[in-house]
């Protein structure tokens, strides 16, 4: 092993502060609205969904915020993770280019979700919350969750997106091992589920309508709060933990990065990843492209609109401004589950409007096919998710190799496969086809965003 990988693997490097950008941005991002009033939101109108502490980060202009000893205790299962130089996929792909991912696979639950998980259920059990609702996708999220609330002692319940219950099977599996019930969403058990299937029996579901599902849920009962994976600022906080690592480790290789490539569906992992290496770009110290991946049945950066919309299907969040496809829109039931919501994290859709990122969007063959080309040279399958980041570090490694340019790449491997080996079966038999999207659905969805 590499001595500067051997010493960064120390737990003593886990970092012991989260990285909030919102304190160095050049400009403060919208708020988010009340549905009602279109007013600005305050503390006490996120309190029936979220604790105290967590309110008081999602709206912090602290630059550092210290991270609980009981969540340090729980990071020190699976962190510090891993950043590792693929040199088997440089040599593979005949590449100038040197490539380095951060491995976020290999905690509890395979992914990068924990990150906020733990912390999310932490604060909840401080506050007397018994039950914890959520939704997921792929079901990266839910499994996370439900490890995270097992550490801490309170329930969890997961509105899983059919399209995922049905594919991945095994990721419900996990959750219910680690004690959360779990439902297909739409599911009958609450009013906005019951409507969706009243006019869709065979809804394949989406992120904003499981959404709907979780936030009813712990809206009908005091002892109840929600917890949410990706979009919020909170949960892009936490998420720095994954950047903050990276960069001391690139560090003790001497490397600085030129690109940096993550997948993006919310924006958790994405951000988690860059927003250390951002600031220091706004400070004047690197200066890498930062480029998003999401995917072309769901581009949200790439095809939506930059406007205030709803978080959820049913319209019971604020008003978020955020590149978005409409709250209406259901994605195609493609893969990569923790990429298909309709909207993107406020606080990344503000900086990618303020132009200092890129992005890009790929269908799913080309991923899955970059997936297994990854796995046969480094040994790691990675999830449908970031198959997208590691795409577009291929495609950017050959056009390298075509111009001689010795490019630093930095990228995350923000979960692993092995419960996707169905969607894996699906590319190598030739069955996986790609999803064309029509310009005229995203309009027809974009009709019901809220007035302005």
């Amino acid at each position: 092993m590499h001595e500067a990988t051997r010493i960064l693997l120390d737990e003593s490097r886990i970092p012991r502060h989260w990285y909030n950008i919102a304190a160095d941005l050049p400009v403060p991002p919208p708020p988010p609205l009340h549905p009602g009033t279109r007013e600005p939101i305050g503390p006490d109108d996120l309190a029936p969904l979220f604790p105290a502490e967590l309110i008081a980060q999602e709206v912090s202009t602290e630059g550092r915020i210290p991270v609980p000893d009981a969540v340090l205790d729980v990071y020190r299962l699976w962190r510090p993770t891993p950043l590792v130089r693929a040199r088997r996929l440089e040599r593979a792909l005949g590449t100038p280019a040197r490539i380095y991912y951060k491995y976020e696979g290999g905690s509890p639950s395979g992914s990068h979700k924990p990150n906020t998980a733990v912390p999310q259920a932490y604060y909840n059990a401080q506050q007397g919350v018994r039950r914890l609702t959520t939704e997921t996708g792929a079901g990266q999220w839910g499994s996370a969750l439900a490890f995270a609330c097992a550490q801490f002692g309170v329930a969890c319940e997961v509105w899983m997106v059919r399209a995922s219950y049905d594919q991945k099977p095994h990721r419900r599996s996990l959750m219910r091992v680690y004690g959360a019930t779990v439902h297909a969403s739409p599911s009958p058990v609450t009013g906005a589920g019951g409507k969706i299937l009243a006019a869709d029996p065979d809804s394949p579901g989406s992120l904003g309508i499981a959404i709907s599902e979780a936030v009813e849920a712990a809206s009908a009962a005091d002892d109840t709060r929600y917890a949410l994976g990706s979009v919020l600022n909170h949960v892009l906080t936490h998420q720095t933990v994954i950047g903050e690592e990276a960069l001391e480790q690139l560090a003790a290789f001497g490397e600085t990065p030129d690109l940096i490539v993550g997948c993006a569906g919310g924006g958790s992992n994405f951000a988690g990843l860059s927003f250390p290496f951002l600031r220091e770009k706004l400070a004047g110290r690197i200066d890498p492209v930062i480029r998003a991946v999401e995917p072309a049945a769901c581009p949200t950066f790439t095809r939506g609109v930059y406007a205030y919309d709803f978080g959820d299907t049913a319209g019971l969040t604020p008003l978020l401004k955020m590149h978005t496809l409409g709250h209406d829109f259901v994605p195609d039931p493609i893969h990569a589950g923790g990429l298909r919501y309709h909207g993107m994290s406020p606080l990344l859709s503000h900086i990618y409007e303020l132009g200092m990122f890129e992005a890009v969007a790929k269908g799913q063959r080309e991923c899955f096919a970059a997936g297994a080309r990854f796995a046969r040279a480094e040994g790691v399958l990675p999830a449908p998710e970031p198959s997208h980041a590691v795409a577009e570090v291929i495609a950017e490694a050959l056009r390298c190799k075509e111009s001689g340019e010795e490019k630093v790449i930095l990228t995350a491997v923000c979960g692993h496969g092995h419960f996707d080996l169905g969607a894996y079966d699906q590319y190598l038999s030739g069955e996986m086809a790609d999803f064309d999207l029509p310009q005229e659905r995203i309009e027809a969805s974009l009709t019901s965003l809220p007035a302005s």
